[in-house]
């Protein structure tokens, strides 16, 4: 029997979603707004993040050791989260301090100090967090991948910024921005676990009260285009006996007719254990303990991607494997076998994406913050089992075309870049340095 999904609920026209669960004396509070980091101005990549973090950091003006024993002292545990297409305030919280819990969240969205102190702190902070990103091979890779395959759209830039982009930052951008962010058209709240509708409602028109009336945003960015022909980013690092290795090209959206048909297509290839890539790339050569592949979820079309991390030597023939593998399963489709297999698995699976009321709460708030169709979490494994082998191969030829993509490769130039370019006729190339500033 699939699981029950809350329904929306308002408190001053403002959405509300509740999952009551009395088995814990816990409760879950989730505040989003429906703007993030793609709208970050043009050169100040990472705003949004840091001054979400700001106003978590200043909520009511009090000072942030004060804020932390009070947090500590009443069982709290509050966090800020951004991303391309939303912020959050994030609490899980005993029962018994709901009500502190609220207040401290509303003063963050209604009363935040933003200390210019705490700005310049969190400032270098987050300098220091991306100059500790450089160490992060698979992070560079992933960025690089991104910022060429999304060149001209709000996704090619980092969530977090660059270290060019931050220095930009002053504390009057996060002082604009703040007064910008914060609109009750774009407000969504969610409660799950300890907590009955009556109160989640009076606590929400709390969370609400002082956010001035504003219209949900109209303007948004654009849809991305598709990349075409073959490109090469290589992320030079000195001294690195292994390789990170993404391949991307343009995915799919939720909205798309065919998403949940390359969405099964995707766990065969990449998905699971058993994918194709995973039994070609470790168990048959071992060239990388792990081959996966990706199809992510967003308001707009995100990337399709697959990755890897091979030893220096055999990064050209695992690339060179990866481009034929996705050559012939767009050519080809997958198998009724195959397919049978990752409906099998995406099913039972389902059962521990809704096993606790956060969880249900989280996925249908992810509904209503990336634009996905009604009941699309609810209907989903009686979906997955409708799809037809006919329909998952032929949107793999209609969405995926194996002559456009992005290689992105992070490795010491000298050991691997002639290799790869040897099984890589034509392909575009350029080089980057793996402390540049704007990666």
């Amino acid at each position: 029997m699939s699981p029950n999904f809350p329904k929306p609920l308002s408190a001053d026209s403002i959405p509300v979603y509740v999952e009551t669960s009395k088995t814990i004396p816990l409760v879950h509070v989730t505040v989003a707004l429906r703007r993030g980091a793609a709208f970050d101005p043009d050169g100040l990549a990472g705003l949004t993040r840091l001054t979400t973090r700001l106003m978590r950091r200043t909520a009511g003006g009090v000072p942030l050791t004060e804020l932390e024993k009070q947090l500590d002292r009443m069982g709290i545990s509050l966090g800020a989260d951004t991303s391309y297409s939303n912020v959050s305030l994030q609490a899980a919280t005993l029962s018994r301090s709901i009500g502190p819990c609220v207040k401290i969240m509303a003063d963050a969205l209604q009363h935040p100090g933003l200390a210019a102190e705490e700005f310049s702190r969190l400032k270098r902070e987050t300098l220091a967090e991306l100059g500790e990103g450089q160490d992060n091979d698979r992070g560079l890779a992933s960025r690089a991948m991104r910022r060429l395959l999304f060149a001209n759209h709000a996704y090619g830039r980092s969530v977090a910024g660059t270290t060019a982009s931050v220095k930009k930052l002053e504390h009057d951008h996060a002082q604009t921005l703040c007064k910008n962010l914060v609109r009750r058209g774009e407000l969504l709240i969610g409660f799950s676990g300890d907590i009955d509708e009556g109160s989640a409602l009076a606590y929400a028109r709390q969370l609400a009260e002082a956010i001035p009336e504003s219209a949900s945003l109209t303007a948004d960015f654009s849809e991305p285009a598709a990349i075409e022909g073959k490109r090469l980013v290589f992320v030079d690092k000195p001294e690195r006996s292994q390789t990170q290795i993404f391949i991307g090209t343009m995915g799919s959206h939720p909205k798309d007719e065919d998403h949940l048909d390359l969405h099964v297509a995707n766990t065969v290839f990449g998905g699971m254990f058993s994918s194709r890539l995973m039994q070609q790339v470790r168990v048959q050569r071992g060239w990388s303990y792990g081959a996966y592949s990706s199809l992510p979820l967003d308001r707009h079309r995100q990337a399709f991607s697959m990755w890897t991390f091979p030893k220096s030597e055999d990064a050209a023939a695992c690339v060179q494997l990866e481009l034929q593998m996705l050559a012939e399963w767009v050519a080809k489709g997958i198998t009724a076998a195959e397919l049978k297999s990752a409906k099998n698995m995406l099913i039972r699976s389902y059962a521990f994406m809704v096993d606790t009321a956060a969880k249900r709460l989280g996925l249908t708030l992810d509904e209503v913050l990336y634009d996905l169709p009604s009941g699309y979490y609810a209907s989903y494994p009686k979906r997955v089992s409708q799809v037809r082998l006919e329909s998952v191969n032929a949107a793999l030829k209609r969405r995926l075309n194996p002559e456009n993509y992005v290689l992105s490769v992070v490795g010491t130039k000298d050991r691997v870049l002639a290799d790869l370019e040897k099984v890589l006729p034509g392909v575009e190339t350029s080089i980057i340095a793996f402390d540049s500033p704007d990666l």
